[in-house]
């Protein structure tokens, strides 16, 4: 039968995009039998995977969406094994740190909303998620150095990172050796319903042929969304990181702006700004230099060896979108922007949702159409 597939079209399902969140649908829908062939883009292509910083966090995630905090938090509970098992298909050690991570803040009316956000998302999680709020006297107890100007932090134990582009690399050998096949430098230009399945026109004139198609494109779906009958409401956040020399004493804690990488550098990181070209912006870097000497005063000798931009894939509340094309039946588009935290689940449950598998779950709450009541 699966023979029979791929003499009607060179593939059964197309992916296009080859990032984390499209690397981890093949290797879910692989892991289903299916046969899977990804359209991956040219090297020079603006890529959120890339330029990520490599958390797996929960923190704040769904505080105002309970679907998205119970989805988040699965995810987080979810890494350890999923982890070991892309290690042991692909030989790659993703670095793996989930050891726990702070939010530090240096003004208090910030500090007191997140803490309430995290009551939020602690109600609706239950005990699967726990968390602490720390004035400054008992955060200077626990960490010793922390700057004068951090007037509180909050910490949950279940944060952590990974090194994104091991995770990137090791993703693409494990669909390797669960038999997905790649297309490389297959820039997409546009996707076209079919008498049976698919047309996918690449702008190498080369057009490939499915039964399925999944949207994986990051900010590239919001062009091809409407060709299948999606909204995609998608747009640019620009985030902006400096890379500093190694160093040989360890960072005694991992926050969303400053974590130290297997590697020993430190990546300092936060930005965000609405904008579609991924060219840093001095103002910012000297903005995140400051706030990283505010919370670790110990960072002012350290010397920044590069910096980057890179954008940020966002919907307009935030949340992914999960979404059957209601026009094109066996076209789907898949977008977020936290790929690396769920990761796990995209690889796992969402190929379920995706084969329609009656033990799938219930995402309705990440459909699309969500934006056309608000």
């Amino acid at each position: 039968m699966r023979g029979d597939r791929i003499m009607s079209a060179d593939a059964g399902t197309a992916i296009i995009g080859g990032g984390i969140v499209g690397l981890c649908v093949a290797l879910g829908l692989a892991a289903r039998g299916q046969d899977v062939l990804v359209l991956d883009g040219r090297d020079r292509d603006m890529r959120a995977s890339q330029g990520n910083f490599g958390l797996v966090w929960l923190q704040g995630k769904g505080a105002g969406c309970a679907p998205y905090a119970r989805w988040s938090c699965q995810a987080a509970r979810a890494w350890a094994g999923f982890a070991e098992r892309l290690s042991s298909q692909s030989g790659i050690d993703l670095a793996l740190c989930q050891d726990g991570g702070y939010e530090f803040f240096t003004d208090r009316q910030e500090f007191e909303q997140f803490c309430q956000d995290l009551h939020r998302q602690a109600d609706t999680l239950g005990n699967e998620f726990s968390f602490e709020c720390l004035g400054h006297s008992d955060l200077a107890h626990r960490l010793p150095g922390i700057g004068q100007q951090v007037v509180g932090a909050t910490f949950c134990p279940l944060d952590g990172h990974v090194n994104p582009l091991r995770l990137h690399v090791a993703l693409r050998k494990a669909c390797l050796a669960s038999g997905v096949r790649f297309t490389g430098d297959a820039s997409v230009a546009a996707v076209q319903p079919a008498t049976s399945g698919f047309s996918i026109l690449c702008e190498n004139t080369k057009t490939i042929h499915a039964d399925r198609v999944i949207l994986c494109a990051g900010l590239g779906a919001a062009q091809l969304g409407p060709q299948l009958g999606f909204r995609a409401p998608i747009r640019a956040q620009r985030g902006e990181l400096l890379i500093t020399e190694r160093v040989a004493d360890r960072l005694p804690f991992l926050s969303s702006t400053i974590r130290q990488v297997d590697e020993g550098g430190l990546q300092i990181g936060g930005t965000k700004a609405d904008a579609d070209v991924d060219i840093e912006s001095t103002d910012q870097m000297a903005r995140l230099a400051r706030h990283a000497m505010q919370v670790w005063p110990r960072l002012a000798d350290i010397r920044v060896l590069r910096s980057w931009a890179a954008l940020r894939v966002m919907t307009p509340d935030g949340y992914p979108i999960y979404q059957r094309s209601a026009d094109h039946p066996g076209a789907f588009l898949v977008t977020c922007h936290s790929g690396v935290t769920l990761a796990p689940l995209h690889a796992t449950r969402l190929a379920d949702w995706i084969d329609g598998d009656p033990a799938a779950p219930d995402l309705e709450a990440f459909d699309e159409r969500r934006f056309a009541l608000s």
